[in-house]
């Protein structure tokens, strides 16, 4: 017997064709097919209808309306809104109703040359068109509006200019120039002209609603992700309550022994690695070794910087304060390495791995936004772990980012007079592995509870005695270097 070919399809659309609607009826009839749209028909005789209409829903609506373009924010943003409503342009006004989903037709000029075809008989619009869409006084009716709001479409043009710079962005509005007067939409045209204009800073920035929008336009562009990370981090961290553990090196010997320890571990979980006692002669002696002279100089400045307990009381007051400091300490960490530029911010793009760090463009206003988050925070502690997250996040330097976030860190925890941290070798999974759960999962706890771990550990780091904290250290498991060990103390 012939096999039906409409039962290979999850979705069967009804239509005027006779022969097709009498295999239909047959197929109902012998509990094959299911209604759940007018038109629409499906074989999945176990799903929800919701759940079936949502994988096929462009295609539904390319053949139930042929011809139509998706407009306005669904153009955008290329799913139905989370109330789970729907924009098309099409040939004339109504609202229809599919399981899950609300889809409005709205009566409008149809696919342009530069409009997308899309799935089924569908177009959508292109990025000049959107654009232009979004910027219609939106009415909305009980709450919903066709367009997106100005602050989000300002922020998805700043994004453009973040991601494929100036030129893209002027090509957009070139575009949408060429097609404001078909489209019946020059006052829509001028508005977005203003935007475009103050977010290259060549009109006023009064226009303008978003944060992001606004910091580009006075210079100050910003990463509102990473912005976002830092206000999770500072929720939780204001929730919680944290001891207050006084340094326990307040001599100059054991403030010393401890920095040594802090730069020998800073610099070895990032690939600077030496024998404990190699680095220790380069420390004592003040010289480096003649086979390993870079090397030699980054654990050399880490120490200069981490035993200087005058430097590393100095904690920034403001924005200005921060660059300072952090270009201070890192010409210092890397003065051996001209290759890295030391003292000063990327110029270029970094990453590791599949982690890409903030863009260069962005460093200033990252740190100026984050360090605004940062001044609300009220336990050294809370303001210790922040800084170490938001410089290791925007990673504002070539090289030695982690070794400065770790500095930057210690520096806000003596200042307050409480024990510094260390990160040993055997701790580095632990703590990459809590950086990427708020970077990549927006999980702070993970990271508070690591480096509250590592800061009881370290507070038992002290005394005169190196010989002591070296021992206490084997003890820990401190200076292995696999994955079979975990911290003790």
């Amino acid at each position: 017997m012939e096999r039906n070919p409409l039962l290979d399809h999850e979705i069967v659309i009804g239509n005027s064709d006779k022969p097709r609607g009498n295999i239909i009826s047959k197929m109902k009839k012998a509990g094959r097919l299911v209604k759940i749209a007018p038109r629409v028909y499906t074989t999945n005789l176990n799903d929800t209808p919701e759940n079936i209409i949502a994988r096929n829903l462009f295609y539904v609506l390319g053949e139930l309306y042929p011809g139509a373009v998706l407009s306005y924010r669904s153009a955008l943003e290329c799913r139905p809104t989370p109330d789970g409503h729907l924009y098309l342009t099409y040939q004339y006004t109504k609202r229809i109703s599919l399981p899950g989903v609300i889809v409005h037709l709205l009566e409008g000029p149809q696919a342009m040359p530069d409009d997308h075809p899309f799935i089924g008989g569908l177009h959508i619009s292109c990025s000049a068109r959107a654009y232009l869409e979004n910027l219609q006084t939106g009415y909305q009716r009980n709450g919903i509006s066709k367009c997106l709001p100005q602050d989000v479409v300002e922020e998805k043009l700043e994004a453009i200019v973040q991601t494929n710079g100036e030129q893209e962005l002027n090509r957009l509005r070139d575009a949408a120039r060429e097609m404001a007067g078909p489209l019946g939409m020059t006052a829509e045209f001028k508005k977005l002209d203003a935007i475009v204009g103050a977010l290259l800073s060549t009109k006023p920035s009064k226009v303008l609603k978003s944060q992001v929008a606004e910091a580009r336009a006075q210079g100050e562009p910003f990463d509102s992700h990473r912005l976002h990370l830092f206000t999770i981090l500072m929720a939780a961290l204001n929730e919680m309550e944290f001891e207050n553990l006084a340094e326990p090196n307040e001599t100059v010997t054991s403030y010393k022994n401890f920095a040594f320890f802090e730069s020998y571990f800073s610099n070895y979980i990032e690939g600077t690695t030496f024998e404990l006692e190699d680095a220790r002669k380069i420390i004592d002696t003040n010289m480096p070794m003649t086979t390993r002279n870079a090397d030699s100089h980054d654990v050399l400045g880490t120490y200069y910087v981490v035993s200087n307990r005058k430097e590393m009381s100095i904690i920034p007051e403001s924005p200005d304060q921060l660059f300072d400091i952090l270009q201070r300490r890192h010409r210092i960490m890397l003065g051996a390495r001209p290759e890295s530029r030391p003292g000063f911010f990327k110029m270029e793009n970094n990453h590791a791995g599949e982690s890409h760090f903030v863009d260069y463009r962005l460093v200033r206003g990252t740190l100026k936004r984050g360090f605004e988050v940062y001044t609300s925070l009220r336990h050294p502690f809370a303001r210790a772990l922040f800084m170490l997250f938001m410089v290791s996040e925007v990673h504002p330097f070539n090289d030695g980012n982690g070794r400065i976030s770790r500095m930057m860190m210690n520096a806000e925890l003596t200042a307050a007079g409480q024990s510094k941290i260390i990160i040993p070798t055997v701790f580095r999974s632990d703590y990459v592995t809590a950086l990427r759960q708020l970077t990549r999962k927006g999980n702070p706890d993970v990271l508070v509870r690591a480096i509250r771990r590592v800061r009881s550990f370290s507070y038992n780091l002290r005394g005169d005695s190196f010989d002591a904290m070296r021992d206490y250290l084997a003890s820990s498991n401190a200076f292995k270097d696999d994955d079979e060990h975990i911290l003790q103390f």
